[in-house]
């Protein structure tokens, strides 16, 4: 909890978590969200990362299983050699070493990717050169050019000067939390997006949903459902080195969920598309309006989550209420709206594509992998506390929970070649998010892969369309 941001009231999260649902609590979010341009990718600010050392209980908890592992440095003559000696440290001195050998890489050349957006007013450095933690810390907190930016950019206004002054107090909490985002996560970027005005409370009500805080093992029981069962293992030998059903006409634009916590509809409907077209050749937009209307199944393995509309949603309930109903009608029969007060409106006679069966796969990478080239693009979980923040770049934080409250639909994966603490390219996956083009990488996220990084290989699955080839 950060006392800095307004709003923060201390309450811990209660019933039952879905993706993008409203009641969403997750410690970390609360220890390291928002955002500001990519200010802090230069090696300046990364030099003073041993004074800025703020991550919370909660998130030094979370990091088990995160820190990258082996900090050792390999000698011509030598061989490897570790990188200290003597009696074994604490953690927060190995994160420190951690922390300054990437430093110091940033600084003899290695950069970080910058976004598109870097030439605009939001990109200024406005702590790049400050000698101390103090100066950095007057020079963005004294950021009424940057929020008067970031209001142009996202057509924002307030009512009242009440309400003004508030945001921008948010604003300016929301830039410490984007600087610390940074330095938690240097391969990516991190900066202002359309959320920086927002208190964590906000943007978990508007733009999370997943209903279920820890992944889970998935099995037929945990799917909740009689008709999915576990995907079978398929071989990984022939694996291409990188994949992307952008590049082969499976996924459609991206969508924007607005303030509604259906970001499970938006994971649940994308993987529809994409088995749609692997099965008749033809891409179709879908109806994510039709789930949040009239889905209301419910997961049996956690007693009270059900599918509620902007209240958020599971994907394989999702999927079950799809084999009932006979399918999903297409976007432009059955229009989305971003509000769950509606009536369903579900024409049978309209449906444009439908679920013969869906499945969930092994959390092995590989698997995932081989899942994704042959079935097409898949329904994930993931935390998304980073997300919040991320202009560009590979995501791959040292620290970063594995409670799942936000759907998203893996469609790819590749390398790229920045990684400065290992010196060699960064394998990631391609997610597509639904919070618009003008978030992200226009849209998307890379987040990499190899270790399960915010539970993104937790709870994944795969849904066969009516006469897939599978």
């Amino acid at each position: 909890q950060d006392p800095s941001l307004p709003g923060a009231n201390g309450r811990e999260g209660q019933g039952k978590i879905f993706f993008c649902a409203p009641r969403v609590r997750t410690q970390l979010a609360r220890a390291s969200t928002f955002a500001l341009p990519s200010l802090y990718t230069r090696a300046g600010v990364s030099r003073r990362i041993g004074q800025e050392r703020e991550t919370e209980e909660g998130e030094r908890e979370e990091q088990i299983g995160q820190i990258p592992p082996s900090l050792s440095i390999s000698s011509p003559q030598s061989g490897a050699g570790n990188l200290v000696s003597g009696p074994p440290m604490g953690r927060p001195v190995v994160l420190l070493l951690l922390f300054a050998l990437a430093a110091f890489l940033l600084a003899d050349g290695y950069s970080i990717p910058r976004s598109d957006a870097d030439d605009g007013l939001l990109i200024r450095q406005v702590v790049s050169d400050a000698d101390n933690a103090a100066e950095a810390d007057e020079a963005l907190l004294n950021a009424e050019g940057h929020f008067a930016g970031f209001l142009r950019m996202y057509g924002k206004s307030y009512a009242t000067p009440e309400e003004h002054s508030y945001r921008f107090s948010v604003f300016k909490a929301n830039l410490r939390r984007a600087r610390r985002h940074q330095l938690l996560d240097p391969t990516a970027v991190h900066g202002v997006t359309q959320f920086s005005d927002l208190t964590p409370e906000e943007f978990e009500r508007g733009y999370l949903g997943l209903h279920r805080r820890r992944p889970p093992m998935f099995s037929k029981r945990t799917a909740g459902v009689g008709s999915a069962h576990e995907a079978p293992i398929l071989p990984t030998e022939d694996l291409p080195a990188d994949f992307d059903w952008r590049d082969h006409g499976a996924v459609t634009s991206v969508k924007n969920q607005g303030t509604c916590g259906s970001c499970w509809s938006f994971s649940t409907s994308g993987a529809l598309e994409g088995a749609h077209f692997l099965s008749t050749g033809k891409l179709e937009s879908l109806s994510e309006q039709q789930l949040v209307d009239c889905d209301h199944e419910c997961d049996p393995s956690e007693p009270g989550a059900c599918d509620s509309g902007c209240g958020g949603g599971l994907m394989t309930t999702a999927f079950q209420y799809l084999l009932k109903a006979g399918g999903l009608q297409r976007e432009s029969d059955y229009p989305y709206t971003g509000t769950d007060r509606g009536e369903c409106k579900f024409d049978k006679s309209k449906i444009a594509a439908s679920v013969s069966n869906f499945s969930v796969v092994s959390i092995d990478e590989n698997q995932i992998a081989a899942n994704l080239v042959k079935h097409g693009p898949l329904a994930v979980g993931i935390n998304a506390v980073f997300m919040q923040t991320y202009i560009g770049g590979v995501s791959c934080p040292y620290i970063c929970g594995r409670h799942l409250d936000h759907g998203v639909l893996l469609v790819g994966y590749g390398s790229a070649g920045y990684a400065p603490i290992r010196l060699k390219d960064k394998p990631y996956w391609v997610i597509k998010n639904s919070w618009g083009e003008t978030w992200g990488e226009k849209g998307y996220y890379k987040i990499c892969r190899g270790r399960n990084v915010c539970g993104v290989d937790s709870m994944v699955s795969t849904v066969s369309a009516i006469g897939a080839r599978h």
